[in-house]
């Protein structure tokens, strides 16, 4: 945006002055001599996008943002340390434009210089070019600048909200993972940590937030306040906040910790869940880590809209989440979203540890951040939330891993990332799920009691100090007496999902002795020479609940106590596929009841996996379902509704067939939700709860007309009948309605998103618009989607829902149309975002149009959400090609009339 005439020319004699009065301690190290040393805390192997001669050791920052006009002044002050002589000093800076640059010599002796300022906007730098060379020591650099406000998350970003009084502005900054250099001119990668003093100039009727409390607040005869906050201890960039607003905090106290959960005006109601689940998390946490929380307050910043990079991020002392992640709308809010809520609060406050207090050394190891942050997640819901029984999620998460790992595309867990693009597109399933995934059972093999202690001294170790990857595994392993360098080298520095054949069983003397083969799994490359891994296997035998383990790599042989149905990676704690040879299948299958719910679980996911893959029967997952009883865990039921749900979506553009599938499907899950009824029962658990919403969404997607005309039931009777439509029910009726709606009912729902006034309730209903089944409504909504109507972040997600049944419509109207739609998404996204619209497509010309379109927009070494869009296209072909043919001839034996 055109910066209105806000280029402001500053004395330097200001400059210099503000700079000189302002004297900073430094947390560092001294400084090495100027004998060409890297920073001292560095590995020399660590990756830099920067030289190496100049580091920071604090910033002062001083900001005015002006909302209206989406610009902001700042002046900033930064102590450095020059370790070697240099002519230039080059720092990251993107979007900024220089007023005033002057170098002051800490010792006073010298003149300030003056540098030349050279902008590099490809490589989002700025250098500071000098007459004469630095001698190695101590100065400040001292700038004023302007910058811009955005209206997508990077960088400082404006959302615009409906509240009683009118449309308000908000702002808030994301700079994860680097969008610092929007906001300061700095050394804007992770191991450059240091101390941060931040000094906002904002309207005196608005509420600041930053990392740390507020230590002043001057209000001046202007109308405006002067805020300043404490110094921040030390930290990366990417971890410092600026929030500013017409806000209300919501308040409790933890120990010595003050806890907040900052909301616009008037919505402190709904934080109370996040409030108290952050009291009880960081009681958690405190205890976990053995190290207790070291800044003195905690808020979470509740935004409007979403983005379509993150929903929450870890900002040291402030969390910033978009409102659906923390927020509980009595008149919308479900079981899963309380959920939701507690597991968003979960992973951040994690994070607070776990990458804010101990910080990877460079996007290489974002999954030491991201995959430990996840699976602490899991953790701490299952010991807060036991009634939730959330143990049973973990398949899911290990699944998506899988789905993504066994693709041509995928990538080590460390993996080498060498541009802010590339670093972007790392936040994928493969850092998070399957880190999460493999610190699981590495978790499962030392025991729960070694692990803890060795991400105790981890912690200790290495607070307020940067890492990589085998720092953990070494105090882990040194904890536990155990091999975990290894195993944790084979999983996280190579790709892949290692599968296990259980190539032989035999009862030998009341023991079944069993001979394992390791393999690969892989979906698009059947003749891959498979990876080696030491893999942690678990297996027992139904009626002896005594389990054996041993470390597969290659062969092995094991015998595991009693003679009963064996099951191999018991308690599912493994990344592995289990591949049963015929005879051990089909005692599965017939005593598939009497297997623990996460082992059935576990069970039919592989089926699910290797029959669609080839390795064994396709229809082997059918047979496990015709042996679920219907009283089965809701859970185990959740997850047949989600997989048949994927493979009804390959029937897509087969009519017939597919409506055969569905029939089966249907009368399946029907009698399921016949049994738990459409209204919640008082002592009904809340796995119940979710499988209830769960069955309806997905009858209503399977076309089962008895439940598509009781949502139209219900929705059409809510005005005069409230209680037809619960809170727990709405968002899922609602969701089936707006899926198979006609022009009137969706210009009903339109004319209901207009109306409404509470935003989450709001923002669902344009995402309701964009769901429909018909294609002339989805073009209406992708046209709707790039008016100003739905709201400057709700857009992106509009396109991205028409996408899901409309992949090829959605897609091309995007690619079409990316002058107005590339403004509504992140600009970190944007390589990522138009690829995936495509992902759920069966029509082999899209993936010549995906290429056509990355070769012309994206960058050649940013092309892998591209790649893996293109393999996941090729990859449903294929299975609609070869597999479901075997699932038809198995429907018409099952149903021969």
């Amino acid at each position: 945006m055109h910066r209105n005439g806000f280029n402001v020319v500053l004395a330097l004699s200001a400059l210099l002055a503000s700079a000189a009065t302002t004297i900073f301690a430094t947390a560092h190290a001294a400084v090495p001599n100027g004998n060409g040393a890297l920073l001292a805390e560095a590995d020399a192997r660590t990756p830099t996008q920067l030289p190496r001669d100049v580091r920071p050791t604090h910033y002062a920052i001083t900001i005015t943002p002006d909302a209206a006009r989406l610009v902001f002044k700042g002046e900033v002050t930064i102590d450095i340390d020059v370790l070697m002589p240099t002519r230039r000093i080059v720092l990251n800076a993107l979007d900024l434009e220089f007023a005033q640059v002057a170098l002051i010599s800490t010792d006073g002796a010298r003149t300030p210089r003056e540098p030349r300022v050279a902008i590099d906007p490809m490589a989002q730098t700025a250098s500071f070019a000098f007459d004469s060379v630095l001698a190695p020591g101590s100065y400040r650099l001292a700038m004023h600048y302007t910058g811009k406000i955005g209206t997508q998350a990077a960088g400082l970003f404006a959302l615009d909200y409906d509240s009683p009084a009118g449309t308000r502005r908000a702002l808030y900054t994301q700079f994860e993972n680097s969008d610092a250099r929007r906001f300061i001119p700095c050394w804007d990668e992770p191991l450059f940590k240091t101390t941060f003093d931040l000094v906002a100039v904002v309207p005196a009727e608005q509420m600041a937030i930053s990392n740390m409390p507020v230590a002043q607040r001057i209000t001046r005869d202007d109308g405006t306040a002067r805020i300043v906050f404490a110094r921040s201890p030390s930290m990366s960039s990417y971890l410092l906040f600026f929030g500013l607003g017409d806000f209300e905090r919501a308040i409790a106290t933890q120990g010595t910790t003050e806890i907040g959960v900052v909301t616009q005006r008037g919505k402190t109601a709904q934080a109370a869940f996040a409030l108290e689940s952050a009291k009880a998390i960081l009681v958690e946490y405190n205890d976990y880590f053995d190290t207790p929380y070291p800044l003195p307050k905690l808020d979470n910043v509740a935004g409007p809209g979403s983005s379509q990079f993150f929903g929450a991020m870890e900002n040291w002392g402030a969390i910033f989440t978009f409102k659906n992640g923390l927020l509980l709308d009595p008149a919308i809010s479900t079981q899963e979203d309380k959920q939701r809520v507690f597991n968003d609060a979960a992973h951040e406050m994690a994070h607070q540890w776990f990458g804010d207090l101990v910080t990877m050394r460079w996007w290489d190891d974002l999954w030491l951040n991201e995959g430990f942050a996840s699976w602490m997640q899991g953790r701490s819901t299952e010991r807060l939330h036991p009634e939730w029984n959330t143990a049973l999620k973990f398949v899911a998460v290990r699944e998506r891993a899988m789905e993504r790992d066994a693709l041509v595309t995928t990538h080590p867990v460390v993996q080498h990332i060498a541009t802010v693009e590339q670093a972007s597109q790392a936040f994928d399933s493969i850092t998070y799920s399957k880190g999460q995934a493999v610190i699981r059972m590495l978790e499962g093999y030392v025991g729960a009691e070694a692990w803890r202690d060795g991400v105790r001294h981890y912690i200790k170790a290495h607070a307020y100090g940067s890492t990589a990857s085998d720092d953990l595994w070494r105090a882990v392993e040194a904890s536990a007496g155990k091999p975990v360098l290894r195993i944790a080298h084979e999983f996280t520095l190579q790709p892949g999902v290692p599968l296990i054949r259980v190539e032989h069983a035999r009862c030998v003397n009341g023991q079944t002795e069993l001979q394992l083969t390791q393999g690969e799994f892989s979906n698009d490359r059947p003749h891959k020479v498979p990876l080696q891994w030491s893999v942690p296997l678990i297996a027992h035998t139904l009626g002896n609940p005594t389990p054996a383990s041993t470390l597969v790599r290659g062969h092995a042989t094991m015998q595991v106590p009693g003679c009963g149905t064996l099951v191999v990676n018991a308690g599912q704690s493994g990344y592995y596929r289990t591949l049963y040879s015929p005879p051990q299948m089909a005692a599965i299958r017939d005593h598939f009841d009497q297997l623990a719910p996460i082992d059935q679980l576990g069970v039919f996911k592989d089926a699910l996996a290797l029959g669609l893959n080839g390795l064994q029967p396709t229809t082997d997952f059918l047979d496990l379902l015709q042996h679920t009883a219907i009283d089965t865990d809701p859970q185990v039921w959740a997850a047949i509704a989600e997989s048949l749900t994927t493979i009804d979506r390959l029937y897509d553009g087969k009519a017939a067939r597919q409506v055969q599938f569905r029939h089966y499907a249907n009368a399946r899950l029907a009698p399921v939700l016949a049994r738990i009824g459409w209204l919640a029962k008082p002592d009904e658990s809340t796995s119940v709860t979710n499988l209830r919403a769960t069955l309806i969404d997905t009858l209503g997607a399977l076309d089962d007309a008895d439940v598509i005309a009781e949502a139209r039931r219900r929705y059409a009777v809510q005005a005069s009948n409230p209680a037809a439509l619960p809170t727990a029910l709405r968002k899922t009726v609602v969701g089936v309605v707006a899926r198979h709606a006609d022009g009137a009912t969706w210009d009903q729902l339109h004319a209901a998103a207009i109306a409404e006034s509470t935003p989450l309730v709001k923002d669902e209903l344009y995402v309701n618009l964009s769901s429909t089944l018909d294609d002339q409504l989805a073009r209406r909504a992708l046209d709707l989607a790039l008016t100003d109507e739905p709201g400057a972040t709700n857009s992106a997600r509009m396109i991205a829902t028409v996408a899901d049944l409309h992949p090829e419509l959605a897609f091309d109207f995007a690619t079409s149309h990316r002058a107005q739609v590339d403004p509504k998404i992140d600009s970190t996204s944007r390589s990522r975002y138009y690829p995936s619209l495509a992902s759920n497509s069966l029509d082999a010309a899209v993936v010549a149009r995906i290429n056509v379109f990355a070769k012309a927009h994206i960058a050649p070494t940013s092309r892998l959400a591209a790649e893996t869009a293109i393999a996941t296209i090729q990859h449903r072909i294929e299975l609609r090609d070869k597999r479901l043919p075997a699932i038809d001839a198995w429907l018409k034996k099952a149903s021969p009339h």
